[in-house]
């Protein structure tokens, strides 16, 4: 009785196995080029644009965005409730740590760099002789906190 009970459950696994692993999938792969992009100025921003690449900063779950800062400004200190991953697409992108804005003080990362910042951490980043473009992937809701208000998120990196 305890032989059948136990090759009757290897079967069904093996059964439900089979079945969801030659399941089809239901999405389709996405796919999306950078002249697919729908960047949108952030007001008072010097020109500095954002796209959504996939999910939605102001809702829960995964959210991939890119930012683009024009030649020469920066963001002023900030910070996020979330962790946030980011990696430089195009130019060199500098970043800097703490609540003083001292672009300066920035480190320098190329295209193909990786920085992770943490929730909660005061910085900024921008451009300085070139337009750089940033993705950041993180889980939202996602929201920016300006260290000085009456300054504005955005300022110049010279």
């Amino acid at each position: 009785m305890k032989t059948t009970a136990i090759r009757f459950s290897v079967a069904a696994l093996l059964v439900v196995s089979f079945v969801a692993l030659g399941q089809k999938a239901t999405q389709n792969v996405v796919r999306i080029t950078p002249d697919q992009l729908k960047w949108v100025d952030e007001p008072d921003g010097l020109g500095f644009k954002t796209a959504i690449v996939e999910g939605d900063p102001k809702k829960a779950g995964l959210y991939i965005i890119q930012v683009k800062f024009p030649p020469g400004v920066m963001s002023r200190p900030h910070f996020h409730r979330e962790d946030r991953y980011a990696t430089v697409i195009k130019g060199t992108w500098y970043t800097g740590a703490g609540d003083e804005f001292a672009p300066d003080k920035t480190i320098p990362l190329k295209p193909g760099s990786f920085m992770k910042h943490p929730a909660g951490v005061h910085h900024f980043d921008g451009a300085k002789d070139e337009e750089v473009i940033v993705q950041l992937l993180g889980m939202g809701p996602s929201d920016t906190t300006r260290l000085n208000p009456k300054e504005g998120l955005f300022g110049h990196s010279k």
